[in-house]
């Protein structure tokens, strides 16, 4: 039976994939803006989704040749290394699309939202475990009226080991105190469906314009709880929630 419903963040209850997209276009554009066109590197986003900062880095860099004008950057952006002078100039971009408070708003799942609040009124423990980090997670969630919406929240900063280990996903059912077997995951990508299959939870994949494509082509999950119109949600969660 399932007690908890446990959301994903990015992707899933809002599109910051998208802008996550658009900072790292933007980057590397500016690293090389003689070769680069924003829309190519928003279309390669779409296989990295999900992974960590240091793979999303090494993966566009790799794919755009990006790694000496970002090592020639290092000392005036920070770190140690050429990804993560990348980071550094992505995240630059990335805080200005978050600074608007109208942006996120704009960028909401509402079906998603809409599915968290229900789970709410029907009496489920709700969770969140996000890859994100805590500020620009209080950040998202403060904008959008969540913050008071969730028993436990996890962020990247919690956890040694990010998605596709199960660990986030372990963390929050034993905060809200309910077996991994009694829980339902909404997620979007993945990377983010792999960690919750592997903590031994229910999955409904909400997929998004950067997601969809990896669930057509890999036998990530059942079809069945895979989610490409929203307009079909509710059904699949309900069905969902009958077979476990």
């Amino acid at each position: 039976m399932i007690e908890a419903m446990i959301f994903d963040l990015d992707g899933t209850l809002v599109q910051t994939e998208k802008l996550k997209a658009l900072s790292y276009a933007r980057a590397a554009v500016e690293l090389c803006p003689q070769h680069l066109d924003e829309a190519d590197v928003i279309e390669a986003f779409k296989t990295v989704v999900g992974l960590s900062r240091r793979e999303v880095a090494l993966g566009l860099m790799r794919r755009f040749g990006l790694e000496g004008a970002a090592q020639q950057r290092v000392q005036e952006l920070g770190g140690g290394t050429a990804w993560q002078a990348f980071v550094q100039l992505r995240l630059g971009y990335y805080e200005k699309l978050l600074a608007d408070p109208q942006t996120l708003r704009d960028n909401r799942w509402t079906h998603n939202v809409t599915l968290l609040h229900q789970a709410r009124q029907a009496g489920y423990k709700v969770g969140l475990a996000t890859m994100s980090y805590c500020p620009q997670v209080q950040r998202v969630l403060d904008v959008l009226d969540l913050s008071g919406a969730f028993g436990f929240v996890a962020s990247r900063d919690d956890v040694e080991r990010g998605k596709p280990d199960p660990e986030i996903y372990l963390m929050v059912a034993a905060e809200l105190c309910v077996l991994p077997r009694c829980c339902l995951v909404i997620e979007d990508s993945p990377v983010g469906v792999a960690a919750a299959l592997a903590a031994g939870m229910a999955v409904v994949a909400v997929t998004t314009p950067f997601t969809r494509q990896q669930f057509q082509q890999h036998d990530v999950l059942d079809r069945r709880w895979v989610v490409d119109d929203p307009n079909t949600l509710a059904t699949v969660v309900e069905q969902r929630l009958a077979a476990r």
